[in-house]
C-alpha cells in the first residue's frame, strides 16, 4: 500500500493550520508551522491566491485527509460508504473516520501520532475483543474492547506516549485503563464530542460536484 514519505511539516503549512502529525514535536518550539506559518515552496511566502469556493472545498477535503493520514482512493472510499449509509453524510463520514482502530489508538494515547498508531496496529501489537487485529481501518464498534497484546506490553513507544498524555483529556465516547494497557469504546462519536476542525459540509459539497 502507497504510503506518504514526504516531510509532514509541510502539510500543516500548505492547508494553513496545525494538524499535529509529528506528535510531541507540534508542541515544542521545533515546530515547522509555528516558525514558517506560510505555504511551502520558493514563492510561498509571497503568495496571494484568490480562493474560490472550489478552492476552499479542496482545501477543506486535504485537510480532513491529512489529518487522518489517508491517500485520495481511501478517502473516497469512506466518502462513498457514508453517501450509502443511514443519516447526515458529513457526520457519518467523520464517525467512521473516528472509528478507524489506528485512529482509536491514537485517541486513547497509545500513539504519538496517526502515523505512528497505523505502524503499531499494522505490526500486529494490538487485539480488538481477544482477537489479534492488524488492519488500521477496521471499524471499532461500541463496547469493543482495544488492548495492547501481552507481547508489545513493554513497547517503549506506547509506555512513552501514556506518560507524556498523562493528565490529559480523552473524547467522552472512550475510556482507558492505564494499568491493563486496555480501552473502550463506550458509544459511537456523536458530532459534537468529534473535536477536529473540519467543515464536513464542504467535503460534502466538493464530492458532489
Amino acid at each position: 500500500m502507497a504510503v506518504y514519505h514526504d516531510a509532514r511539516c509541510r502539510l500543516c503549512r500548505r492547508e494553513g493550520a496545525k494538524l499535529f502529525l509529528k506528535g510531541a514535536r507540534c508542541f515544542t518550539d521545533k515546530c515547522a508551522f509555528e516558525r514558517r506559518g506560510y505555504p511551502p515552496g520558493e514563492h510561498g511566502k509571497g503568495r496571494r491566491v484568490k480562493e474560490t469556493n472550489y478552492g476552499t472545498q479542496l482545501r477543506e477535503k486535504q485537510k480532513a485527509r491529512r489529518i487522518y493520514g489517508l491517500l485520495e482512493g481511501q478517502f473516497r472510499h469512506f466518502f462513498a460508504k457514508a453517501t450509502e449509509s443511514r443519516g447526515v453524510t458529513g457526520e457519518v463520514l467523520l464517525q467512521m473516520l473516528e472509528r478507524r482502530l489506528d485512529n482509536v489508538v491514537f485517541r486513547m494515547g497509545f500513539a504519538p501520532s496517526h502515523s505512528a498508531a497505523r505502524q503499531l496496529v499494522r505490526h500486529g501489537h494490538f487485539q480488538v475483543n481477544g482477537r489479534k487485529v492488524n488492519i488500521p481501518s477496521y471499524q471499532v464498534n461500541a463496547g469493543d474492547e482495544v488492548k495492547v497484546r501481552d507481547k508489545s506490553r513493554k513497547l517503549a513507544v506506547v509506555l512513552s506516549t501514556l506518560e507524556s498524555r498523562k493528565g490529559q483529556s480523552m473524547p467522552e465516547w472512550l475510556s482507558m485503563d492505564a494499568s491493563s494497557l486496555a480501552g473502550r469504546m463506550l458509544s459511537v462519536p456523536t458530532r459534537a464530542s468529534i473535536t477536529v476542525p473540519i467543515n464536513e459540509q464542504l467535503i460534502v459539497e466538493f464530492y458532489s460536484k
